[in-house]
């Protein structure tokens, strides 16, 4: 009987890959300063761990190896469970030809969990080296087949494939699936750890063309005009990004040849809603994306020095009914945000109905929204450095609105 080897993966296999991280430095970022209980020295150190299931000679460790040797990668290793057998009682080494090496009970489970959980933690372990020679298994191998492996199989393997990620059949011989496992974990490898501590963190694919409009908007010498053509541009890519978030539904047509053409049916209960005032200025690139928009705003001000938020809003009556964008075009300290978001909820608005769109983010304020909000999405074009002493995004852009609506003397 064929057996299939599983692949157990975090999330599900992501298109984008590459995304581009504005000098970042993650050994220098200092605590955040929000309510996150996620410390940003931690945030560096989170692995992405892959299961790897299959019975006994389904070509496990044969996918593992041909994966860690297309990598190629140094922070790429391969912890074997072969490594966590046992160790069998002098009445058991007497009559190993009847132990069963296939039934979990035959692993020192807590042994290899203590094992991923300082690698999770970023410590050194020390794997131990089962030694074969001692504890072989039988020779009559058709019979350990039909006692042992094929049972094991049915109750402790095949129940698990449905929750498998990734199914591999042919094991080591399907080049095509190991590929597209080796192109996954390459993007794993590029992404920002806040992206692998929240899954609903994208930043766009970077191109030398973003990275370019970056350079300029980020330049303080840049001409008024300039900053706006350039900030326009980036926040189109951003907002036709975010849209691709939203939920859509099949849809057939017919072409000016007479064939049929299946593909998709925008969402249509859509609202954006900008955060007074650099949101405003992604307005124009919503409209320009989404014909007839409905868009709404919220103003947060900060009354003197004693904290208190007056806020301000002018929002679509049937707000709750619509999937919400977000826009600001720089998440610093993520407070106002918060502010802005709760007052969505409170409108009746899901939080999974949430997408917020901005075109720089500091880590400070992910983990500020996202810790609080974590089935809101967040869509940004780089994730900056940290935030400053005077909460300022580094290397950031400076004063945004100020800057693109000419108010910055």
């Amino acid at each position: 009987m064929a057996e299939e080897t599983k692949i157990g993966i975090d999330y599900a296999m992501e298109a984008a890959s590459g995304p581009h991280f504005s000098g970042l430095r993650l050994d220098h970022l200092r605590s955040s300063s929000s309510s996150s209980s996620i410390p940003l020295s931690h945030a560096s150190k989170q692995p992405f761990i892959i299961g790897v299931c299959g019975g006994t000679a389904s070509g496990k460790t044969t996918v593992c190896d041909m994966i860690i040797q297309q990598l190629h990668d140094h922070r790429v290793v391969l912890v074997n469970q072969d490594s966590f057998y046992r160790g069998l009682t002098q009445e058991e080494s007497k009559h190993v030809s009847e132990y069963n090496f296939d039934h979990p009970d035959a692993f020192d489970t807590e042994e290899l969990l203590e094992c991923v959980e300082k690698l999770k933690l970023g410590q050194s372990v020390h794997v131990p080296i089962y030694d074969f020679k001692i504890h072989r298994k039988s020779a009559d191998s058709f019979r350990q087949y039909a006692k042992f492996v094929k049972p094991a199989f049915d109750d402790f393997i095949l129940p698990s494939k449905k929750y498998a990620d990734v199914i591999i059949p042919r094991g080591g011989d399907n080049h095509v699936a190991i590929d597209l496992i080796v192109q996954h974990i390459r993007t794993k490898l590029g992404q920002h750890e806040l992206c692998k501590i929240y899954p609903n963190v994208y930043v766009i694919q970077s191109t030398f063309q973003i990275r370019g409009m970056h350079t300029l908007i980020r330049d303080q010498e840049i001409s008024t005009n300039d900053f706006v053509f350039y900030s326009d541009r980036l926040i189109r890519l951003v907002v036709e990004h975010g849209l691709g978030h939203l939920p859509f539904t099949e849809k057939q047509v017919v072409t000016p040849t007479g064939s049929v053409y299946t593909g998709v049916d925008f969402c249509k209960k859509l609202c954006g809603v900008s955060i007074v005032r650099s949101g405003e200025s992604m307005e124009n690139a919503m409209r320009a994306c989404c014909k007839g928009i409905k868009i709404g705003k919220i103003l947060i001000h900060r009354d003197g020095d004693n904290g208190k938020q007056l806020i301000y809003e002018k929002l679509p009556k049937d707000i709750s009914e619509r999937h919400v964008l977000l826009l600001d075009p720089v998440l610093a300290t993520g407070n106002s945000a918060n502010q802005a978001i709760e007052l969505l909820i409170q409108k009746g608005v899901p939080e999974s109905h949430i997408i917020f769109l901005n075109l720089i983010s500091a880590p400070e304020g992910i983990h500020c929204v996202s810790k609080r909000f974590p089935t809101l999405k967040i869509v940004t074009s780089e994730i900056d450095v940290a935030l400053n002493e005077e909460f300022r995004v580094i290397p950031g852009m400076g004063e945004f609105g100020d800057r693109y609506f000419g108010t910055d003397d």
